[in-house]
C-alpha cells in the first residue's frame, strides 16, 4: 500500500469543524497524519470527529475544545498533544471570522474580537508549538490567508486587514524559524464555497444575480471546494515542498490574474 504524503505526522488543524479546516482534516487524514483539530464549537467538532472516525478507523482525528483566542487553552491543548506523542510536525492555522463593518461604526471590541481570531490567534498558536519544532529542528506551519490581503470588497476593511497580517507574519516567521529547521507559508484562498461565502451573497439584495457575477470574474467560471484547498495545504505541508518557505500560495481560481471589468 502507497504511503501517504503525511504519513504518521502529528498536526494540529485549527477551526476543522467545517469548511475549509474540515476539508484540511480529512485530507492530511487520507494523507496518513494523526491530526488534532482545536475548535471551539463543542457541538459541531464533535460531530465532525465522530463522522470522520467511520472514514478513518485505524487513524480518526481527535477533536479538542479549544478556543484559539485563550492562551492558556491553546497552552494546554498542546502540551496535551505533546505528552501523548512528544512531537508536533504540522501546525495549520485555519480558524478564521468574516467581518462586515464600516470603519466609522465599528466599535473598539468589534475590531479586537476580529483580530482576536484573524491574527492574534494565528501567533498564539504558533507561540506554544514553536519550542518543541525548534527542538526537534524541523516543523511546518501553514497560515490560511485570503486574496483579501490584496484585493477585497467595499465593507470588509478589518477582513482585508487581518488577513493582510496573517501573509506579513508568514513572511517574518519564515526568516526567524528556517535556522530552526522549521517551514512557514501561507495560502490565500479565492472564493471558495464554505459557509462563509454562502453569507456573503445571502448579504446582497440579489443573492442569485451576485453569484452569478463572482462566477463570471473566474477564468474557470466557477469558484473553488474546500478539497482543493486543502489538496495545496497538504502539498504545502508535505516534504514535496522542502524547498518552499515565505511563500503566499493563491487558490483563486485566477481571479487575482485578472482585470476588474
Amino acid at each position: 500500500m502507497e504511503r501517504g504524503r503525511l504519513e504518521n505526522k502529528i498536526a494540529i488543524v485549527t477551526g476543522g469543524a467545517q469548511g475549509i479546516g474540515k476539508a484540511i482534516v480529512e485530507t492530511f487524514c487520507r494523507e496518513g497524519a494523526q491530526v488534532f483539530t482545536f475548535d471551539r464549537d463543542r457541538d459541531r467538532g464533535s460531530a465532525t470527529g465522530h463522522e470522520m472516525a467511520v472514514n478513518f478507523p485505524v487513524r480518526p482525528p481527535r477533536f479538542v475544545a479549544c478556543d484559539i483566542t485563550v492562551a492558556t487553552e491553546i497552552q494546554a491543548t498542546v502540551a496535551s498533544v505533546l505528552s501523548e506523542h512528544g512531537r508536533i510536525d504540522v501546525l495549520v492555522n485555519n480558524a478564521g471570522v468574516a467581518a462586515y463593518f464600516d470603519a466609522a461604526e465599528m466599535t473598539e471590541a468589534q475590531w479586537d474580537t476580529v483580530f482576536a481570531v484573524d491574527l492574534k490567534g494565528v501567533w498564539l498558536c504558533t507561540r506554544y508549538v514553536l519550542p518543541a519544532m525548534r527542538k526537534a529542528r524541523s516543523g511546518n506551519i501553514v497560515n490560511i490567508a485570503s486574496i483579501h490581503a490584496r484585493m477585497t470588497h467595499r465593507g470588509m476593511f478589518p477582513y482585508a486587514a487581518a488577513k493582510s497580517g496573517v501573509i506579513g507574519l508568514t513572511r517574518s516567521l519564515a526568516l526567524d524559524e528556517g535556522p530552526h529547521g522549521i517551514r512557514v507559508n501561507a495560502v490565500s484562498p479565492g472564493y471558495t464555497r464554505t459557509q462563509m461565502v454562502e453569507e456573503y451573497f445571502r448579504r446582497q439584495p440579489d443573492p442569485q444575480r451576485a453569484e452569478r457575477e463572482v462566477l463570471d470574474l473566474h477564468p474557470l467560471e466557477r469558484i473553488g471546494t474546500p478539497a482543493e484547498i486543502a489538496n495545496v495545504v497538504a502539498f504545502l505541508a508535505s516534504d514535496e515542498a522542502s524547498f518552499m518557505t515565505g511563500t503566499e500560495v493563491a487558490v483563486d481560481g485566477g481571479l487575482s490574474a485578472k482585470f476588474a471589468s
